[in-house]
């Protein structure tokens, strides 16, 4: 494969992760070059249009299949429930694969497609695109240089205000959906932890449905006991008025505290782009404190940085490293998502194997 040409990208989906995540990335990649877009709706295609001009817009993912020859990467960027037949498909067509989160609705079928696309030799990701925002980047770092001390207790945040539950497939009930908010923002907490501090040993969870006609849960918490011992508290839910801290870290030589949600996100759905100065970089105002109480100083957060992902898959479909965030990662948040599940049913802690 000449490095000097650009790959060319297939996107599957043009909704909120396909639009506001997936294709501005891929466009702001040297070295990539969104080529055709799957969707069937007039409005997303119209949108598209204006957006990635140069792209191919199709009504359905056998016409992508029919142009496998003239693409080197799909992303799969769908309702959760299509990401395994999807993904599975192009790699029947010969191409590397990114999905979108979470990997799969089951571990088996994570597996299962792990194992397909190693098999055939072909590179296989997830888009856990949050371990490149600029709180796990800062705590990351503070915890490598030995700021903290030995880490005791990991707190994580992701909660919404969201008391009208909205429509579409995140809030059906049906398990191949892989709706609710553990499935949802638990993915990207639980995948955070997993890289911070290491395999689980013991699972507790409670998952509720607070709001009137949910299908799903809506208020998650989940206890992860590390096997180094680090305790991870997480929470997540759309009914959420005030907002605690998005992390806090403590350790026997000090804390970090940090508020806000890095922008990246917010900042893609206003239509920047990361191309333009400063991408990533957080308002001053937002820092998070590292100390003791009365002894704290402010850390400048590290700049969020998503743009990382779509630059190692590049690489690594060019046959230069690693693919940015394995299956097998992945497949090991599904599976204390699954443990956590089964902890809300007992009431009780669940071992992990």
């Amino acid at each position: 494969m000449n490095a000097s040409t650009d790959l060319r990208v297939g996107l599957l989906g043009y909704g909120i992760a396909g639009a506001v995540f997936h294709a501005p990335l891929i466009a702001a990649t040297p070295g990539l070059r969104l080529s055709a877009v799957v969707t069937a709706s007039p409005a997303r295609r119209e949108k598209l249009a204006a957006e990635h001009p140069g792209a191919l817009a199709l009504d359905e993912a056998e016409a992508l299949w029919a142009r496998a020859g003239e693409l080197d990467l799909v992303v799969v960027a769908t309702p959760n429930r299509t990401h395994v037949p999807l993904a599975k498909a192009a790699l029947a067509a010969g191409l590397p694969v990114v999905v979108d989160k979470p990997f799969a609705p089951t571990v088996e079928q994570a597996r299962e497609l792990t194992e397909h696309a190693a098999k055939l030799g072909l590179p296989l990701a997830v888009f856990q695109n949050r371990r490149w925002d600029n709180d796990f980047l800062t705590v990351r770092g503070l915890i490598d240089a030995g700021e903290l001390g030995t880490v005791t207790r990991f707190e994580s945040r992701f909660e919404r205000w969201v008391p009208k539950p909205k429509t579409g497939w995140r809030e059906l009930g049906d398990p191949e959906e892989a709706g609710g908010v553990l499935f949802d923002l638990g993915a990207h907490l639980i995948d955070q932890a997993l890289q911070l501090f290491g395999p689980v040993r013991v699972v507790y969870a409670e998952l509720d449905r607070r709001r009137e006609g949910v299908q799903v849960d809506d208020d998650a918490f989940v206890a992860l006991t590390h096997a180094n011992g680090v305790r991870s508290h997480l929470w997540m839910g759309s009914l959420t008025a005030q907002g605690g801290p998005r992390m806090r870290v403590l350790g026997d030589r000090a804390a970090f505290t940090k508020y806000g949600l890095d922008g990246q996100e917010a900042a893609l759905k206003a239509g920047h782009r990361p191309t333009e100065p400063g991408w990533g970089v957080e308002p001053a105002e937002l820092s998070g404190k590292l100390g003791v109480d009365g002894d704290l100083r402010t850390i400048t957060s590290h700049a969020g940085a998503y743009p990382r992902f779509y630059a190692q898959m590049r690489d690594a479909v060019r046959g230069i490293g690693e693919v940015p965030v394995t299956p097998e990662s992945a497949t090991a948040t599904l599976e204390l998502i699954t443990a956590a599940q089964r902890s809300a049913e007992l009431s009780a802690p669940v071992v992990c194997s």
